[in-house]
């Protein structure tokens, strides 16, 4: 039975760290474009109270989006041991492409996936170049689509690179620019024949509410009228994400282990999108009670980290990269205690712009056997 197996992961993190007392100094605007009459400190705090973020990453000037995948998809290669010239596609999430470092603009053309093929110096002309664009669920979503290309025998390895630097679209005069950071993950996946049907990725599901949901997240102007320096600033409706997260991330993650006809005691980790440490607990509480979990595990914080690890706290929200980039750390051990060993079974779940939501249930071979 082919399965679809990650041979390989890494991650970029970015070495320039950002602490809250960096925005002491800036300007906060309200929605109607008026200065916010409180003081910066009593700002921050507040934010960092609900969303847990005491730093994040920013990439420096000389690197683009582009170059972050690459480094990460670098590593993925190096852990997997296949040669490059071997892989066979390479999906690359994002959502903002390489942003131009006068002005800001976004850059789309060529791909970021094909700039990644370029500068891995990939020379075969059969591996081909897709890019994602499907919000902060992009990463799980390029797992998806590779792992139906390997099932149906278009190809035996792919790269999944997940990249963002947010740094370059964030407005500075919105509160809500304090939540974004950098930063790129990466995993290759390959057809592996192996015995036992039940290991490798073993379900998913992608739910898109694009009606009113659309612009949840999106680009504007600058809350301050008079910010000229770019017109591509990310704008996000705080509220309404949360509402929508709670009420439909639960369902479709229980939707999606029931229909593996499993129960949530045979998770070894959640590893969820790092968005707002209040959302993602909020949500963990909800699937809780949809297992009918009694109340005594909600107000148990370390039942809450073990189960689902988190890294918002040092490392922002970086997008795409969230998710593959927690999984590397517990995979070389750098997040403990938090590990995951051969025969653990996880659930991956990312939702963002669109709003977009999916989850993917994977369990680790204990044993593989290379298809030949």
């Amino acid at each position: 039975m082919i399965r679809s197996i990650i041979t390989g992961t890494g991650h970029y993190l970015p070495k320039k760290i950002i602490k809250s007392n960096h925005f002491l100094k800036h300007t906060f605007y309200d929605k109607k474009g008026l200065k916010i009459n409180k003081s910066n400190e009593e700002i921050i705090n507040k934010f960092q109270k609900i969303t847990e973020i005491e730093e994040r990453r920013y990439i420096n000037n000389a690197l683009f989006n582009s170059d972050i995948a690459t480094i990460a998809a670098k590593r993925a290669l190096m852990n997997s041991k296949i040669y490059k010239e071997k892989i066979d596609y390479i999906i690359s999430a994002h959502n903002y492409g390489d942003i131009h470092p006068i002005s800001f603009q976004s850059d789309f053309m060529p791909s970021i996936a094909a700039r990644v093929k370029n500068k891995l110096q990939i020379k075969n002309r059969k591996c081909r170049p897709y890019d994602m664009i499907f919000g902060c669920p992009g990463w799980i979503e390029g797992m998806i689509l590779a792992d139906q290309l390997l099932r149906s025998k278009y190809a035996k390895n792919i790269l999944i690179t997940s990249s963002e630097t947010l740094s370059k679209v964030i407005d500075p005069h919105d509160r809500n620019a304090m939540i974004f950071s950098d930063g790129a993950g990466a995993v290759v996946l390959s057809a592996i024949e192996i015995e036992n049907e039940n290991y490798g990725i073993i379900c998913y599901d992608s739910q898109c509410n694009n009606n009113e949901e659309l612009h949840y997240l999106s680009n504007g102007p600058s809350l301050n009228p008079r910010y000229k320096k770019s017109l591509v600033n990310i704008r996000m409706n705080g509220r309404r994400i949360y509402e929508y997260a709670l009420t439909e991330v639960p369902n479709m993650l229980k939707s999606i282990l029931d229909h593996a006809d499993l129960h949530l005691k045979d998770i070894k980790k959640i590893l969820i999108h790092q968005a707002n440490a209040k959302m993602d607990y909020a949500i963990l509480k909800r699937l809780l009670k949809l297992y009918n979990y009694s109340s005594s595990f909600f107000k148990d914080k370390d039942f809450y980290t073990n189960l689902m690890p988190m890294t918002i706290q040092k490392f922002g929200n970086s997008s795409v990269a969230t998710v593959p980039t927690l999984l590397d750390l517990i995979l070389q051990g750098k997040m403990p205690p938090h590990e995951i060993n051969p025969g653990d079974t996880i659930l991956m779940a990312s939702l963002g712009a669109g709003m977009n939501i999916n989850g993917m249930i994977y369990r680790f071979p204990t044993t593989t056997q290379q298809k030949t």
